[in-house]
């Protein structure tokens, strides 16, 4: 076998400029005892499973990596206040995020105190009037409202101000977050996040969770406080497992790490899902057009978008509202609206992804991109800010500027680049009004005027990680076929290995060499391919937004005598009776 320093087909610079080589280390492919003829141990294996772990890993369990719940700081303290608050029939109220992780993270907590015998307000803040995370003006009003305590879920770690006002109005709150936390904390009752900065190691491990994973902790030590309690003597306990659909769907939406504990959770929540028990979701199912069971890609890109169009361009409570709804009218009425307002979300994407884009020609060579303006919609910024990182290789940050001068923005990262350290860090050096978020992701408020400043910190303080993440660039492949390999049945067997997503990646093949037979644009800058190898096997391909790339002006002009090698995923093409594969192309490199 190759080692992983190895170049694959002997490419040393592709059509895009990289090289090939090998995913996984040296040393698992030298495992001198260990002949890994099976092809789900080589995937494991490449994504860094060690030897012994295989079997835990290919069927991930929650038994098999849920960790303690009291492991967490402020975890039972969270647990006991929620516990007394149910046994005196306190009102609670649940404050969400308004994206999917914010949305599923306050539906399960929801739905839970629901099966517990409570009966838990919700209120997620508009995204364009009130903006992220929690206000001292909404706390106080909840207050005024009734509400004794307030959890708040995806959001909170950032809120000094509000939560010192909350707590002087006689509001206990507990937050339940995930994003990067600052050295000094919010004064909060309880804040359960293993982004702590003084969490433990074992608990800081599970950093990589999303605010809907740390919320199904919290509900487990719940559950087994009151069962201390004697609180299921006289009501049924809540299978905490059924509620897994709504975990895996934030997980995914929320691009976390699909690796350990988030593995298991969108393993089996995927399982769930399928059974179509949340009313809510079965709906969106079929709004999505998804019949058949759905799988981890349809929770990123059908589900996913879909509940956050709500935040973005309608109402941010439609998500939580849908996915708690026990009303079979109720929740086809709200995924029609979801489905028309995701429409809607599309077109005001393409507009400000125009103009963004534009605008990326004047920051030279910037190691971070960072692009504003006025009238941009701040609803779709964060999609905007993933197109312009995908295709510049660089964390991309897109602003929107507003009539008082203020600054929405949201960023995007690339893999070994962590922008929400960054962007706390120049909140602490006052560049930023508010800031914070994980490795992958941010959002911040920024003064017109400090726009310019920040750009400087941010190129000044990434720069050296950018250079190294680039410089360290290289297409990572899993095998090597022939063109007749790339079938369905390869398509099964690869999925055996999943779920995939974000620090799991999608199995990557190389096939040929081919020949391109035919090769033409079609949608929206979508290069669509059709090459052959000497077998006359055919294989069709798709670039997504590559045809005026240098891989898409190749195809296009490329000989019909020339020969390359193809890289990309393997996905199933089910159009009406037939089933075949097609190759979802990222590279290509000549064969001759």
């Amino acid at each position: 076998m190759l080692m992983a320093s190895s170049l694959v087909c002997g490419v040393s610079r592709s059509i895009l400029g990289q090289p090939w080589r090998w995913r996984g280390s040296s040393s698992d492919a030298a495992d001198a005892d260990f002949r890994p003829d099976d092809l789900i141990d080589q995937l494991l294996m490449a994504r860094g499973i060690v030897r012994d772990e295989l079997d835990r890993h290919r069927e991930p369990t929650i038994r098999g990596f849920m960790p303690d719940p009291s492991l967490f700081r402020d975890m039972d303290k969270a647990a006991e206040r929620i516990a007394d608050a149910l046994e005196a029939d306190e009102p609670i109220t649940i404050f969400g995020d308004y994206d999917v992780d914010g949305a599923t993270s306050a539906a399960l907590l929801i739905r839970l105190l629901r099966d517990l015998g409570g009966d838990p307000g919700a209120y997620i803040p508009d995204r364009l009037m009130e903006g992220y995370g929690p206000s001292g003006e909404a706390l106080v009003k909840l207050a005024e409202a009734g509400a004794r305590l307030i959890v708040t879920v995806d959001c909170g770690a950032q809120a000094y101000e509000a939560l010192e006002m909350a707590r002087d109005a006689g509001v206990d709150v507990i937050v339940v977050d995930h994003h990067k936390c600052a050295s000094e904390l919010p004064k909060a009752l309880a804040l359960v996040n293993p982004n702590r900065l003084d969490e433990n190691d074992e608990a800081a491990s599970h950093g990589h969770l999303a605010a809907v994973g740390v919320c199904f902790l919290l509900g487990a030590a719940l559950i087994r406080l009151l069962r201390t309690r004697g609180h299921f003597q006289s009501r049924p306990e809540p299978k905490l497992i059924e509620l897994l659909d709504l975990v895996a769907l934030g997980t995914v939406a929320d691009v976390a790490q699909l690796r350990g504990l988030n593995r298991a959770f969108v393993t089996q929540g995927l399982k769930v899902m399928a059974k179509r028990r949340n009313v809510g979701l079965a709906a969106l199912l079929d709004a999505s057009r998804l019949g058949r069971a759905p799988t981890c890609t349809d929770l990123g890109f059908a589900l996913g978008p879909r509940i956050n169009a709500g935040g973005r361009v309608g109402k941010s409570d439609l998500g939580v509202r849908l996915l708690t709804t026990e009303d079979p009218a109720e929740a086809a009425a709200i995924s029609a609206e979801l489905d028309r307002l995701n429409e809607e979300r599309r077109v005001i994407e393409a507009s400000v992804c125009e103009a963004a884009e534009a605008l990326c020609g004047a920051q030279g060579n910037r190691a971070v991109l960072l692009v504003a303006a006025e009238g941009w919609h701040p609803g779709v910024i964060g999609i905007v800010a993933g197109r312009l990182k995908e295709k510049s290789g660089r964390p991309a940050i897109v602003v929107a500027i507003g009539e008082d001068g203020l600054g929405k923005g949201s960023g995007r990262s690339i893999g070994g680049v962590d922008l929400g350290a960054a962007i706390l860090a120049a909140k602490e050096s006052g560049l930023l009004v508010a800031g914070g978020g994980h490795a992958m992701a941010a959002g911040l408020t920024v003064e017109r005027g400090k726009i310019e400043a920040l750009t400087e910190f941010l190129d000044s303080r990434l720069a050296a990680d950018i250079a190294r993440c680039r410089d360290d660039r290289a297409l990572l492949l899993d095998a090597v076929l022939a063109p007749g390999g790339v079938c369905p049945s390869l398509c099964d067997a690869l999925e055996v290995g999943g779920p995939y997503g974000a620090g799991w990646p999608a199995p990557r093949v190389v096939a040929g060499p081919v020949r391109v037979i035919k090769a033409d644009v079609v949608g929206n800058n979508h290069l669509r391919v059709i090459v052959a190898g000497d077998d006359g096997k055919r294989i069709k391909a798709i670039a997504f937004r590559m045809a005026d790339s240098a891989l898409g002006q190749a195809m296009l002009g490329a000989l019909p005598h020339r020969k390359l090698w193809v890289a990309g995923r393997v996905k199933r093409d089910e159009y009406g009776d037939r089933v075949a594969a097609e190759l979802h192309l990222e590279d290509a490199a000549w064969a001759d």
